[in-house]
């Protein structure tokens, strides 16, 4: 059965019926509806890449309790909602290996693509921020070599900042992205 002719799902539905898919086909789940994803372009990879990495190395150079994971693992914005971010970031004892969703990510990116660019700026956005862990919000531009960066406060105020070069602070958890988009950072 296509995704398209599914019945409208739960998350928990959508988890069990995405395991059963196989692992070359990626979906999200929207307001209970299965949206399949594009394939990704390389610059598209290279980029989720390079931000784990600097965010890895960040995490390991500061000494903290946290995990940066890349793609495929589910973010719960409600119960009809679920998304799969490129990046993140989650603080605490470390996941289960079985685990294939996050309550609790402190630090999200996406990395902007022409067939994702409104939902990342728009639902994305509003509803990352619903989650009360989430922090920092990353809407990476690789072709202006730009990151969009929103702050969350525990108020529920949101702060943003276009960043074109220079640092990135990430507090919490308490780390510093240098050289985002420099080929040779964080190697």
């Amino acid at each position: 059965m296509s995704a398209s002719a599914l019945p409208r799902m739960t998350a928990d539905e959508f988890i069990a019926w995405a395991m059963e898919q196989p692992e070359t086909e990626h979906y999200e789940l929207v307001a209970g509806e299965i949206v399949a994803m594009a394939p990704e372009r390389a610059s598209h990879v290279r980029g989720k890449q390079r931000i784990f990495q600097r965010l890895d190395a960040a995490i390991v150079a500061a000494g903290l309790r946290c995990e940066a994971f890349v793609d495929g693992l589910g973010v719960q914005a409600d119960e009809t909602t679920l998304y799969i971010p490129d990046v993140l970031v989650r603080c605490g004892p470390p996941l289960p290996d079985g685990a294939v969703t996050i309550s609790d990510p402190m630090i999200v990116v996406e990395i902007l693509s022409p067939s994702a660019r409104g939902t990342d700026t728009g639902a994305k956005f509003a509803d990352y921020f619903r989650i009360p862990s989430v922090r920092h919000y990353l809407i990476v531009r690789m072709e202006t070599k730009t990151v969009i960066h929103h702050t969350g406060d525990r108020s529920g105020g949101i702060s943003t900042r276009i960043v074109r070069d220079g640092p990135i602070t990430l507090h919490p958890p308490g780390i510093v992205l240098n050289d985002l988009f420099s080929a040779e950072a964080g190697r």
